[in-house]
C-alpha cells in the first residue's frame, strides 16, 4: 500500500510513546498467552509491517517468514532484524494471495492488521490453506464494539486521510463468525481507553477496567482441521 510506504520510516515512533509501549505490551502478552511458539517452528507473520511480531517470534526461536504489501515497511523490518542478527525471510505479498504451498507452516500469525483487509473471509481462508492440518492460526485485531474501535472510526470521520481509512472493524461476535467450529479460544486486552491520561497506561489500571469494560483489542486462536 502506497500510504504505508510513505509512513514506513516513522511508523515505529508510536511504540516509543507511553501509549504505544503499553498497547504493544498488552497485545503481545495476549498473543503469547493464547499461543506459545516453539523453537524451530515455521511461522508465517501476515501483514508483518515493520517486523514487530516477526522479531518477537524469531527471538523465541521460530523460523519466521514475514509478508506485507508495503516494501518500504519490510525494508525497515529487515534492517531491524539485521541489527538483532535474526534470520527472518521478508516477502512482499498479498495476504489474500499467498505464494506458498498448501499445508506449509506450523503456525500463522497476524497481529493488528486484519482490520485493514477488505476481504477478511478470503484472507482467513488463505491463511488456513497454507497452515498444516492440526496447527494454529492466531489473529489479533481492534474490536469495533469497544472504545478503541469507536475512536479510530471517529478519526476517519474527522480526517479522511487517516491511516485508519481502510479499516473495517469487527465486533467480537463478527470476529467469532470467521469460523466458530474451529475456534479454540479468544481473549481480549486493552481495557484502558484511548482517551486516558498517560499515567493510566499501566497494568493496575488495565486489570481494574477488565472487570467492567470490553477490551479494545481481541485475539482468536483457530485450529486447522486434520481433514483439510
Amino acid at each position: 500500500m502506497a500510504f504505508f510506504d510513505e509512513v514506513a520510516n516513522k511508523y515505529d515512533i508510536w511504540y516509543e510513546t507511553p501509549m504505544g509501549r503499553f498497547v504493544d505490551e498488552v497485545e503481545t502478552r495476549l498473543a503469547f498467552d493464547l499461543f506459545t511458539p516453539g523453537k524451530g517452528m515455521t511461522i508465517l507473520d501476515c501483514g508483518c509491517g515493520t517486523g514487530n511480531f516477526s522479531i518477537k517470534l524469531a527471538e523465541k526461536g521460530a523460523r519466521v517468514t514475514g509478508v506485507d504489501l508495503s516494501a518500504e515497511m519490510m525494508a525497515v523490518a529487515q534492517e531491524k532484524a539485521r541489527r538483532r542478527e535474526l534470520d527472518i525471510n521478508f516477502v512482499e505479498a498479498d495476504i489474500c494471495n499467498l505464494a506458498f504451498p498448501d499445508n506449509y507452516f506450523d503456525a500463522v500469525f497476524t497481529m493488528a492488521v486484519f482490520e485493514a483487509i477488505p476481504d477478511s473471509k478470503k484472507a482467513f481462508q488463505e491463511m488456513i490453506r497454507v497452515l498444516k492440518p492440526g496447527k494454529y492460526l492466531l489473529i489479533g485485531t481492534i474490536r469495533k464494539d469497544a472504545a478503541w474501535g469507536g475512536s479510530y472510526e471517529k478519526r476517519v470521520q474527522e480526517n479522511p486521510d487517516s491511516i485508519w481509512r481502510f479499516s473495517i472493524f469487527k465486533t467480537m461476535e463478527e470476529f467469532k463468525d470467521l469460523d466458530r467450529e474451529n475456534l479454540i479460544k479468544v481473549g481480549e486486552c486493552l481495557f484502558v481507553p484511548p482517551n486516558a491520561s498517560e499515567d493510566r497506561y499501566n497494568m493496575e489500571e488495565e486489570n481494574r477496567l477488565s472487570k467492567t469494560e470490553p477490551g479494545g483489542f481481541m485475539a482468536g486462536l483457530w485450529q486447522k482441521p486434520l481433514s483439510k
